[in-house]
């Protein structure tokens, strides 16, 4: 069972020194690179500045070792997650997660490369010692948990006693869990995370990716909430935006058709560039929940009607509710106040469809 947590406001948390996020705020873009380098430092670098040139805030590397991410037992099955579960004869999981990974001398050099063209970088670790590097050397501004240890309570603690914001992903996951680890993590003495909607299938079916439940998040914890998309293209992670999203967390590939495991579910160039300038457009066309008048007084004026006469009045007569009509512009007497015009009489003679103004009027 849930504990019941009452949300009085909304938690801002200053993720970078650059950036601090909150509900509703100009999202966070982060170009998830993971695996999609291939084992090639070349091919990151062009990930790299292509995810710059499209306009993301930030890098994210996944930063396993065949040691930290498989234990003998799954080696052996020699299964593949993006096959269905079925055994392969042209390689061999081992092989090949062996390629995929990235070693600390590699992850520092992404980190110096980053820094030079002047983008975010930070990595999602899988072992102590990965965080122990990602923080104490590659003095990385935040740290994204994976979905797969929202339950691994015991790394959670030691990831949130190194006193960065913590991103967490929530696929996989019951609320229970979810709401375990914020605990964890709030009983280290953490208070400083952005908690991403995420659904761990990839590519998920519409029907599938439940965006409500980013207001499900909004209405239980008061930490910002962002989304980890894991969809084809580009619609749904701008959808998320009417929800408020601080974070959009999306996969970065040059080609959907290269070798590996999510190029496919991962965004190009050009649909990042979508992404960056429709999130900058979405977030401030949804403005404010007060309701105000966005048009000026001119404008307002021409839209609206006044109070107009339907026939030809001289003065003295009696205007009734049979004389009187309503037109544009609205720069007379406006229709509400139709009940201090009928009865009234005329100052002067007044032409038909003339707009009437209190000077018109006795």
């Amino acid at each position: 069972m849930v504990g019941k947590r009452v949300v009085t406001a909304t938690k801002k948390v200053a993720l970078t020194k650059q950036r601090t996020l909150y509900n509703y705020c100009t999202p966070y873009i982060v170009a998830e690179l993971g695996s999609n380098h291939n084992g090639d430092m070349q091919l990151a670098k062009e990930l790299i500045v292509a995810a710059k040139e499209s306009g993301a805030d930030c890098i994210k590397f996944q930063s396993w070792t065949k040691e930290s991410i498989f234990s003998k037992e799954k080696y052996k099955e020699n299964c593949f997650l993006s096959d269905d579960y079925t055994n392969r004869t042209d390689t061999t999981l081992e092989d090949i997660v062996e390629k995929f990974s990235i070693s600390q001398e590699e992850l520092l050099e992404m980190k110096k490369f980053c820094d030079a063209i002047g983008i975010d970088f930070t990595s999602t670790p899988f072992s102590k010692e990965e965080v122990d590097f990602l923080v104490d050397v590659l003095d990385a501004p935040f740290i994204k948990i994976a979905s797969m240890d929202v339950n691994n309570y015991p790394f959670l603690e030691y990831i949130a006693k190194k006193n960065r914001p913590i991103v967490l992903s929530t696929g996989l996951s019951e609320l229970y869990e979810i709401d375990r680890a914020v605990k964890t993590i709030e009983s280290a003495g953490n208070k400083d995370i952005v908690l991403l909607h995420c659904v761990s299938i990839y590519p998920p079916k519409d029907e599938e990716v439940h965006l409500h439940n980013i207001v499900t998040f909004q209405s239980m914890y008061e930490y910002p909430v962002g989304f980890s998309d894991h969809t084809l293209g580009y619609e749904i992670p701008l959808a998320s935006l009417s929800f408020g999203t601080c974070l959009i967390e999306k996969h970065f590939t040059l080609d959907k058709n290269l070798s590996g495991w999510d190029h496919k579910v991962s965004a190009t160039p050009d649909e990042m560039k979508i992404i960056v300038s429709g999130s900058k457009k979405i977030q401030k066309a949804l403005g404010s929940f007060r309701i105000s008048v966005s048009e000026d007084d001119k404008r307002r004026e021409e839209f609206r009607r006044s109070i107009v006469l339907r026939r030809a009045i001289r003065q003295g007569e009696i205007i009734g509710a049979d004389d009187i009509d309503y037109k544009r512009p609205g720069r007379g007497l406006l229709p509400e106040m139709t009940p201090c015009v009928i009865g009234r009489k005329a100052k002067k003679d007044l032409q038909q469809d003339h707009i009437l103004y209190l000077e018109d009027l006795e």
